[in-house]
């Protein structure tokens, strides 16, 4: 029974020796893998095999199926494969000589997951002979991912964020503006002018400034006078310079009332043609149209007027509506509303925070480059403030600055549901989408934050992120950011990148991981052990990338890489 049991294994041995026997093996000479070792690219792992049959391999009417397969501690992807056939094979593959083997080409890309940075591509072969399957052992072709691109999600974090700005102005420019009219061909002020309520508005303002020094500060004064172009220009420049005199000496009086000293400014236009131009637009005057002609015909103002008179039944309005508006003086008082000091805003949110505005607390923030002051500043705002969003968002600026992920979602959900298309809320949410390796909804966010300060900086992460490398340096040319120097590495302009490296703002674990990078690829492994350490004290989980990572191929075998990693 034994005996009988012994004699059918070696018969299916000799049988599956026979079928292997029918083509043969192939091996990885008879492949070539670019690139080698593969390499992530935007995501995906991008691979080009050339491979040939040998002559006399492809027996006539085999038909075989080549498949890569890249294998990674718990799983493997699969790609697409390609068929090929014998001379006698009457399909429609690509057909292979038996005399002449043949030469052939596969693309294929692979999604790609980290693991992959320590895996074997394999190609597997799905082969028959007629109706009959026979087996061709698989050939290890390729080792490895280097995936440095996929640190872009790390090297995000050092980017700049998008802080929500105060409108506080510790001088406000405000003006104020009164009219007095005058009767025809007479430049004395009437007392119902006086009464009138843009000139008791103007004496007000005056009372204000100075009842109140601290909070306004008066520039000047502005006087101008006007006739009508009604009449003779030298009558009307007369008229007007009674007119700015009359005007300057009320405004004078009322300044001496008031006890108030500053700069009058006069002056005069004899006929107000310009004033005259904008009301006769604005009305409804019979042939408005053909009057507004002859303002653009005739330039003389005494050939204007004879010709406008000529229209009769329009001068008649223009009499009643127009021209008794154009007898006139304006008074303007520039002036500025004073606020606090920053001295005064810091004392107030010591004492008693709830008086100052959200303009003065959202200041107040910038007047500290203590972190945690201004967090406590901005966290104070939104009790104060719940539905400014501009605290919330910078809340989460600082917190993205910090590294702090889930709280910066947080505060800009909050932030979003106040104002959602707010730039500076879009901007964050696309930082955050970034680090978190969501680039389609890094991508959304940032159509909508177009006119942030930190869009070019966004837009070159996004094409980083993307794999477009030599768009993305270019975009992030200047800055001083991981992400930059990323680009760069990945360009192969590593002088830049070490150059951008050692000016990081805020260098963190990535800064020091990628000079680790920039030291192995420039041979200077004595460097690069010195490197990694500085990146694992700030984050240990880089020791398991560092371990498998291709980067530092060379340096496996060394006991001081393998202490380290360890």
């Amino acid at each position: 029974m034994q005996i009988q049991k012994n004699l059918t294994l070696a018969l299916a041995g000799t049988l599956m020796l026979t079928s292997c026997g029918k083509l043969g093996e192939l091996t990885a000479d008879n492949f070539t893998v670019t690139p080698s070792p593969m390499e992530m690219v935007g995501g995906q792992v991008p691979v080009t095999i050339n491979g040939r049959f040998p002559e006399k391999y492809m027996k006539k009417k085999a038909v075989v199926t080549v498949t890569p397969v890249l294998r990674y501690q718990g799983g493997e992807a699969v790609g697409q494969g390609t068929t090929f056939q014998g001379e006698k094979v009457m399909d429609n593959y690509q057909e292979i000589s038996y005399r002449l083997g043949g030469n052939y080409t596969m693309r294929n890309t692979f999604s790609y997951v980290e693991a992959m940075q320590k895996s074997e591509l394999y190609l597997t072969f799905k082969a028959r002979l007629g109706k009959k399957e026979v087996n061709v052992p698989e050939v290890k072709v390729a080792n490895g991912v280097v995936a440095t691109a996929d640190l872009a999600k790390k090297a995000a974090w050092t980017s700049t964020t998008e802080m929500a700005a105060d409108a506080y102005q510790y001088a406000i420019q405000q003006t104020k503006e009164a009219q007095i009219k005058y009767l025809i061909n007479q430049a004395n002020i009437r007392t119902s002018e006086i009464k009138g309520t843009s000139v008791q508005e103007f004496l007000q303002t005056l009372r204000d400034i100075k009842a109140d020094q601290k909070g306004y500060m008066l520039d000047n004064i502005e006087v101008s006078a006007y006739a009508s172009p009604d009449g003779s220009m030298k009558v009307n420049t007369a008229l007007a310079q009674k007119r700015e005199q009359s005007s300057k000496k009320y405004v004078g009086e009322s300044l001496k009332k008031n006890n108030l000293e500053t700069e009058l400014d006069t002056r005069y236009t004899a006929e107000d043609w310009d004033g005259f131009q904008q009301l006769l637009q604005a009305s409804n005057v019979q042939d408005k149209d053909i009057i507004l002609r002859v303002l653009s015909m005739y330039q003389d103002p005494e050939e204007r007027e004879k010709q406008i008179r000529n229209i009769s039944a329009g001068y008649d309005e223009l009499a009643k509506e127009i021209l008794p508006e154009l007898r006139r003086a304006r008074l303007t008082i520039h002036y500025n509303l004073i606020g606090r000091s920053d001295d005064e805003i810091q004392e107030q949110l010591k004492t008693d925070a709830s008086k100052l505005s959200v303009e003065e607390m959202l200041y107040a923030a910038t007047l500290t480059e203590d972190t945690k002051e201004q967090k406590d500043i901005y966290f104070r705002t939104t009790q104060l403030y719940p539905n400014d969003y501009r605290a919330f968002n910078n809340l989460a600026s600082i917190a993205l600055e910090n590294g702090q992920l889930n709280e910066a979602k947080s505060w800009l959900e909050k932030a979003a549901n106040l104002k959602g298309d707010a730039t500076e809320v879009n901007a964050n949410q696309a930082l955050v989408a970034l680090v978190s390796g969501e680039n389609d909804k890094a991508q959304s966010f940032l159509a909508k934050a177009t006119t942030a300060g930190n869009y070019n900086e966004l837009a070159g992460n996004m094409m980083l992120a993307s794999g477009n490398y030599v768009q993305a340096a270019s975009t992030l040319k200047g800055k001083k950011t991981n992400t930059a120097a990323l680009a760069q590495i990945l360009n192969k302009d590593y002088a830049e990148a070490l150059n951008t490296l050692n000016a990081v703002a805020r260098p963190d674990a990535t800064t020091a991981y990628l000079k680790a990078i920039v030291a192995a690829r420039t041979n200077r492994d004595n460097e690069v052990v010195g490197f990694l350490k500085q990146a694992f004290e700030k984050d240990p989980t880089y020791k398991e990338r560092a371990s498998r990572d291709l980067e530092f191929v060379n340096l496996f075998n060394d006991s001081s890489f393998q202490s380290l990693v360890k």
